[in-house]
């Protein structure tokens, strides 16, 4: 079973399956890249990866219109119950997981921040490992920096990895091509990048250093634009 990505710019995925949609760190109504709108979006399970505002922005709205569970740490799906009436929640934390409808789901490491909106604490950041009932194992990076235990997560074979390309904030392309030399996944697909200047990047010279130094196939999306995997 394959199911499609879609980019929904900055760092916000939309994964499809025959059976469920779930949404990646929504960030849709304040973003200049993004190709929908919070109220054009649906989903059966939200994933929040961490608490900044470009990752968390609309996932309550998200939630209270369409009945979707979040998932995330444990810290901001109480955030999400207390202070913005999300009624569906499933909070983790790293290294554990879920069997949910749609797989598998792992909370992994993420070496960055994570203060929610409001100052609160926002738990530890993560990334997802996501291994879909008969179909593609998935790793979500998210917001992270490179680090050597991404090799452990490879390890357990990857359709596809999602990595952050922009620097400043994340890795950037230097970094993030020494990740896939670590994931070794199948595709790779950049994310987290072009939405402001500080993050802007050359996705498709990026691209060309991957084809060339690793296995990996890279697969650069528009703003809107899907890929099966």
């Amino acid at each position: 079973m394959s199911a499609q990505l879609t980019w929904l710019g900055h760092a916000s995925w939309q994964l499809k399956t025959t059976q469920h949609t779930l949404l990646i760190d929504p960030f849709l109504d304040d973003s200049p890249t993004a190709p929908i709108k919070s109220r054009d979006a649906y989903a059966d399970f939200i994933l929040v990866s961490h608490g900044h505002f470009d990752h968390i922005a609309d996932a309550a709205k998200i939630a209270n219109r369409t009945g979707a569970t979040v998932i995330s740490n444990y810290e901001i799906t109480t955030w999400l119950t207390k202070n913005h009436g999300v009624k569906n929640t499933l909070g983790g934390n790293l290294g554990g997981g879920a069997n949910l409808p749609f797989g598998r789901l792992k909370f992994t490491l993420a070496f960055h921040s994570s203060a929610l909106p409001d100052g609160s604490n926002g738990g530890n950041p993560c990334g997802f490992l996501i291994s879909l009932t008969g179909g593609p194992k998935i790793y979500f990076a998210c917001d992270t920096a490179l680090f050597s235990d991404m090799a452990l997560t490879g390890a357990v074979g990857l359709d596809a990895a999602v990595l952050p390309i922009g620097d400043l904030f994340t890795m950037g392309p230097e970094d993030a091509l020494e990740a896939v030399k670590l994931l070794k996944p199948k595709k790779v697909i950049p994310s987290h990048y072009n939405t402001w200047p500080p993050i802007t990047q050359d996705a498709n010279k990026w691209a060309e250093r991957v084809r060339a130094e690793t296995k990996a196939e890279p697969i650069v999306l528009a703003p809107g634009e899907a890929v099966s995997v």
